[in-house]
């Protein structure tokens, strides 16, 4: 399945389709590892703005430094078994069975800087129609991932050239305080290693797209 490259206006007016279903709309937005995710959900509630969008992401469902350590899974940091995949889909579960007048839900956010999640950092009232997810996971077909994935009204699976997502890669790991040569092998090894499982995703995306201001 070919990428297209998209605008921001496309991906909004493609968003607005979704609310105008009516209801409440969970859109997930999916890739590998580096190839914008985030960024992209973010640009997208925040044009939407806080009374049509909230904004949930899967890497607030990191296990904790402590319980990786006890697994020997700490290197691992990021692959498909290093996260709480249960919590996830049970948090995108209450927020698609949400109704106008019910209490707000509230989401861990991930903090990159401590590497650490948040508790009941991220209100998302009830009214809200659209919640948008990101993560690295929500196509997978391995449990639970199939249960998040249920809730997703749509998922777009975000490419982006390899070379650029890997520097990127680098470069964030080297803004957490990273030697190079640590971000280097964190990025081409256990990263890429990511990045392969979620490819072979792709194609069970409703939209494969590459963001113009990605490259």
């Amino acid at each position: 399945m070919d990428s297209a490259r998209v605008s921001s206006d496309a991906l909004l007016t493609r968003a607005l389709r979704l609310i105008d279903r009516g209801g409440r709309s969970i859109l997930g937005i999916t890739g590998a590892p580096g190839a914008g995710k985030s960024t992209v959900a973010a640009m997208l509630v925040d044009r939407l703005g806080p009374r049509q969008a909230a904004l949930v992401g899967m890497d607030a469902f990191h296990l904790d430094d402590e319980i990786l350590r006890a697994h020997g899974s700490l290197d691992r940091k990021g692959a498909v078994d290093t996260f709480d995949g249960h919590g996830y889909a049970v948090l995108l579960e209450r927020l698609a069975a949400a109704r106008p007048g019910d209490d707000a839900v509230y989401a861990p956010r991930f903090d990159r800087a401590s590497e650490a999640s948040i508790g009941g950092a991220v209100e998302i009232p009830a009214s809200v129609p659209l919640v948008v997810t990101e993560g690295n996971y929500l196509l997978i077909e391995s449990a639970p991932w199939p249960r998040a994935c249920a809730t997703l009204r749509e998922v777009w699976f975000l490419d982006l050239d390899d070379e650029i997502r890997r520097q990127r890669l680098i470069a964030r790991h080297r803004s957490f305080g990273r030697s190079e040569a640590e971000a280097r092998r964190r990025a081409l090894g256990s990263d890429e290693a990511n990045a392969l499982l979620i490819k072979a995703t792709r194609d069970r995306a409703d939209l494969n797209f590459r963001w113009e201001h990605l490259g």
